[in-house]
């Protein structure tokens, strides 16, 4: 186990930021938190990473109680604040040798140094200042400085923010290669970025989780649809006639003789909808089912008063 976090709660004056808040990443996974702004994501990270207090609960991270060795704990984490704060008057080798000395890497330095300057993609900017390179080396750099100890566990607060779409890629790229070796927890607002790179998610709404597990058991315990199918008939029909079609909830035209047809249960209906064209006559073009997607999960479970 790498991060346990039991009963977390953190109260700021009579507003509670974390209500109760319990969950489990295991070593060696990524795993995407997720929560509208202001859900607590970034108060639960900094107080996973030791940099605030919580007001009640318990978090350990490789067994280590946060309340007791803060210390040991930070040597386990890396950690990429959401603003990414950087000495931009220093060139990039350079601040990666100061942040490496903080960590007192000693005859190693040079060495390791060099390792995440390769790892991360920044050989070509190793001799530049920081305030001179794009967004996008900046969270290279970020990230580097977070690796430099060499931690099991990395925490990382909304990492691809701002970024274009080629950066996006290169950093999730990135992430994903980082996360074969390591145990990385990382916010973000991008649905895409989850599902291609998270074995697990974690939804938080107003302190609390309200869900937790994979893509698809998430979408099967919270799905508040049932299936859809989008189909295509050679034919003109009547959305009239359509709805004689057995379980359909739902009519949607997207287009000319095509269609959403929806069911308010998880029952694969396309073999009634064969059933029909053939009882009328039609010929069926396409026919896909679609299922609810992680966006409208999200969607589901962060906009409830």
């Amino acid at each position: 186990m790498s991060i346990k976090v039991s009963n977390i709660t953190k109260e700021y004056g009579l507003q509670k930021a974390l209500d109760d808040v319990s969950f489990e990443v295991q070593s060696g996974n990524v795993v995407g938190f997720l929560g509208p702004n202001g859900a607590g994501k970034s108060t639960m990270m900094k107080i996973i990473t030791g940099f605030i207090p919580q007001s009640a609960g318990m978090v350990e991270v490789n067994g280590i109680t946060i309340d007791n060795q803060e210390t040991d704990i930070r040597k386990d984490i890396g950690y990429l604040p959401e603003n990414n704060p950087l000495y931009t008057d220093l060139y990039v080798k350079e601040y990666l040798t100061f942040v490496a000395n903080i960590y007192h890497l000693g005859k190693s330095t040079n060495k390791r140094v060099g390792e995440l300057i390769e790892l991360t993609g920044i050989g070509n900017e190793q001799n530049k200042k920081i305030g001179s390179l794009s967004k996008g080396y900046r969270q290279r750099v970020g990230l580097a400085q977070a690796l430099i100890h060499n931690p099991s566990v990395l925490i990382l607060d909304e990492p691809t923010s701002g970024l274009d779409p080629n950066q996006i890629v290169e950093i999730r790229k990135l992430i994903k290669d980082i996360g074969r070796e390591k145990t990385v927890l990382l916010s973000t607002h991008i649905m895409q970025e989850v599902e291609a790179i998270c074995q697990k998610i974690i939804i938080i709404h107003k302190g609390k989780i309200v869900a937790d597990g994979s893509t698809q058991e998430i979408i099967a315990q919270t799905s508040v649809k049932g299936l859809s199918v989008l189909v295509e008939f050679i034919e003109p029909v009547n959305q009239e006639v359509l709805k004689r079609i057995k379980d359909i909830s739902e009519i949607t035209m997207l287009g000319k003789n095509t269609w959403l047809l929806s069911s308010k249960t998880q029952k694969d209906i396309r073999p009634e909808i064969f059933r029909f064209a053939v009882e009328h006559g039609l010929t069926i073009i396409t026919m896909q089912q679609k299922g609810q997607q992680l966006e409208e999960i999200f969607q589901s479970l962060t906009n409830q008063n």
